[in-house]
């Protein structure tokens, strides 16, 4: 394959201890390595996230690895920055403290094939912890219930490119807005439940007592309709 048909997307800030983790989880799709890309967005760290990225490339030649260095803080930002810089004709979203299970590329480009431009994707604890996996099945079945299209997604290029990216100015819910105009824009979306991405609960257990995971609910539930979207996250 002359380009390949899928890019991972993955900003990182201060990254240097999930990244590698993220990076392996691509290289391990059940989909030829060729066909893939991961694009990973330095944001502006200072712990030696390039620095992993570039031992893991070294390490997995097989797969194209590639850094873009956003100095200027702003998950939007970065995210934007590395879709200009992707490849592939389709992009997908990825937190560098999260890993795709095997098959989501798989599953991605069937849901394309069906018609679906774009589409959220089911997101788990990477936690056995109950009250971590309790946390985000919450979260799913509320996303599934009220067909709501958030967090991690994946977008056909010229889709999101069309379409402006994400909103820069934005600290969260980011994914959230720029999904709500893929729908306003007549685009098909879908949720892709057959594969997933596990992601990291460490901001459920920023405080004590558990404290973090009631803030984190009430941070994205006042997100979602429209307050705080510029506060600090």
């Amino acid at each position: 394959m002359a380009e390949p048909v899928l890019s991972f997307v993955i900003p990182a800030r201060n990254e240097a201890d999930y990244v590698a983790r993220a990076l392996a989880s691509v290289a391990a799709q059940d989909w030829p390595l060729l066909g893939l890309e991961a694009v990973v967005v330095d944001n502006g760290s200072s712990d030696g996230t390039s620095r992993a990225v570039e031992e893991f490339a070294r390490s997995n030649p097989g797969l194209a690895v590639r850094i873009v260095r956003e100095p200027v803080r702003g998950r939007g930002r970065a995210k934007n920055s590395g879709a200009r810089a992707a490849a592939g004709t389709w992009l997908v979203f990825l937190d560098a403290d999260s890993v795709a299970s095997p098959g989501l590329v798989r599953a991605v480009l069937r849901r394309a094939q069906a018609g679906y431009p774009a589409g959220s994707i089911r997101v788990l604890a990477d936690s056995r912890d109950l009250l971590d996996r309790g946390f985000f099945a919450l979260l799913e079945f509320g996303k599934q219930l009220f067909g709501i299209r958030a967090q991690m997604f994946y977008c056909r290029r010229d889709v999101f490119s069309e379409l402006g990216g994400f909103r820069e100015d934005l600290e969260i819910a980011e994914d959230l807005e720029f999904l709500r105009r893929v729908q306003a824009a007549g685009v098909p979306t879908c949720h892709v439940t057959e594969a997933h991405i596990a992601t990291s609960p460490r901001r459920l257990r920023a405080l004590p007592l558990r404290l973090g995971m009631l803030v984190t609910f009430c941070r994205w539930a006042l997100a979602h309709v429209g307050v705080g979207r510029r506060w600090p996250y």
